[in-house]
């Protein structure tokens, strides 16, 4: 049977509701196949990302906080206090892991959103709302890095703002601060800047992104959604992370995620802002609806008060210790790996990265080391323009021969890729994010919407009763 319909071999495929209910044990032992069996693909340390604790007992003791709670409206706040409490106390801890206290003659806040999508696109609507109650901007405007998340381009797409993109330095991948400068305009409403970006690992200039926006009186946002809850302990811990936060003139609003190296469950993030004012100005109300007065703070209506209780549980479980713990393990496990990476003159890593970095080969089509390495359970993320592999390192890599293994492999892959360059060969692996492949040019936008609608198909149907 094909990954179209998985499992269907093994447990059968509902095509409809049944009428009788399936007892509960039967249910619980087919779930618990299906667990065990993915999560052996990730608990070899060799799955770039995806899995950022991978500690069967956190996520147990999650597992409780969230049952407790997982019932629960978090929009039911008179019944359930505990919401009030569980995202005042994430938003707090956050604020102050990021400096807010920096910030003068304003009173930060911030956001539970959902994941990094939910706060980037929560961040872009109020400064798009902002701007238009204190500057009149019908017409906004947001200049983003070229490497930074396309959920800024899905935000603007989404929200009527005009992104403009600018290039990056090829070398050290970091935005090109002319091109900003000359591009803001009376229309802009912020400047973006990323800490640390996903393809390359590397920061942004955010100190002068922040002058620029302070002289051209604009926002500015620091995506942090990956980097947020491991830079400042790399910083702690005496690695080189330049400030980002809101330490720095200028940053007016930061998106960090809970749910990667907060190691709290997926569908959790925060999105930060050095003044209530701005975070207000994004709320939804509709005062003359028949049935009654609404309001929302975001752009989710109900929440399970699960995924609060848990992330709130993974903050102050772990307290700094832990985290910078961790994030020793996991910086000095990325060390071993780029140096693993630097001991192959066909091999170069591209910019100054931190815990997470992409090389490239100016020998070969890098892609054929990916080709080599997956049957032995490595799984990259393949990047484009140019062709290089990425992994962030989490806490699975950190485990006890892990990153010997990489080093192993990576000499054997090496070989390989010579080998197969000299021969002639095409790799078999592309770019891949979001489950598109990479390579392609807009001439073939309908390709892709004709893939992602058959993707979708394939979920929602099942495969053909056999005659």
């Amino acid at each position: 049977m094909s990954n179209d319909y998985p499992y269907a071999g093994r447990f059968g495929v509902n095509r409809v509701l049944p009428e009788q209910g399936l007892p509960r044990d039967q249910i619980l032992a087919e779930l618990q196949a299906m667990a065990a069996g993915e999560d052996a693909t990730w608990e070899s340390g060799r799955v770039s990302g995806t899995m950022y604790c991978g500690d069967h007992e956190h996520y147990a003791f999650l597992n409780e906080a969230f049952g407790l709670f997982a019932h629960v409206n978090a929009l039911q706040r008179d019944i359930c206090p505990s919401q009030t409490r569980f995202e005042g106390e994430i938003l707090a801890m956050a604020l102050d892991l990021f400096h807010s206290g920096a910030v003068a003659g304003t009173e930060p806040a911030g956001l539970v959103t959902t994941g990094g999508t939910g706060s980037i696109s929560h961040a872009m609507l109020a400064y798009r709302e902002h701007a238009r109650e204190t500057r009149g901007v019908v017409l906004p405007n947001v200049i983003k890095p070229e490497t930074a998340h396309p959920a800024f381009d899905k935000a603007c797409h989404l929200f009527g703002i005009e992104l403009r993109r600018a290039p990056v330095d090829p070398v050290t991948t970091l935005v090109d601060l002319d091109f900003v400068s000359e591009h803001v305009d009376d229309n802009t409403v912020a400047l973006v800047g990323s800490a640390c970006n996903y393809g390359y690992g590397t920061i942004d200039p955010i100190g002068e992104l922040g002058a620029i926006a302070l002289e051209r009186g604009v926002g500015l946002h620091v995506d942090a959604c990956l980097g947020g809850f491991i830079l400042p302990f790399g910083e702690e811990l005496g690695y080189e992370v330049p400030p980002f936060d809101f330490r720095v003139p200028g940053v007016t609003s930061i998106s960090a995620d809970t749910h990667k190296y907060g190691y709290a469950f997926k569908g959790s993030s925060t999105v930060l802002f050095s003044d209530k004012a701005l975070r207000n100005s994004q709320y939804f109300y509709l005062t003359d609806w028949s049935g009654g007065k609404y309001c929302s703070p975001g752009t989710e209506g109900s929440r399970s008060g699960g995924l609060l209780a848990a992330t709130w549980a993974s903050l102050v479980s772990l307290g700094r210790e832990g985290y910078r713990r961790y994030a020793k393990e996991i910086f000095e496990t990325a060390g071993t790996m780029k140096s693993a990476i630097s001991s192959h003159r066909e091999l170069s890593i591209i910019g100054q990265p931190s815990f997470l970095f992409s090389f490239t080969s100016n020998e070969f089509d890098v892609y054929h080391l990916a080709d080599f390495m997956r049957p032995r359970g490595w799984r990259f993320n393949g990047q484009q323009y140019p062709n290089a592999l990425h992994m962030a390192v989490t806490r699975p890599q950190t485990r006890p021969g892990v990153a010997e293994a990489f080093a192993a492999d990576l000499a054997e892959a090496t070989q390989y890729a010579k080998a197969e360059n000299e021969a002639g060969h095409a790799p078999a692996s592309g770019a891949i994010y979001g489950g598109v492949a990479g390579g392609m040019t807009a001439e073939v936008d309908e390709l892709i919407k004709q893939v992602m609608a058959e993707m979708m198909d394939r979920q929602q149907s099942v495969p053909p009763l056999e005659r």
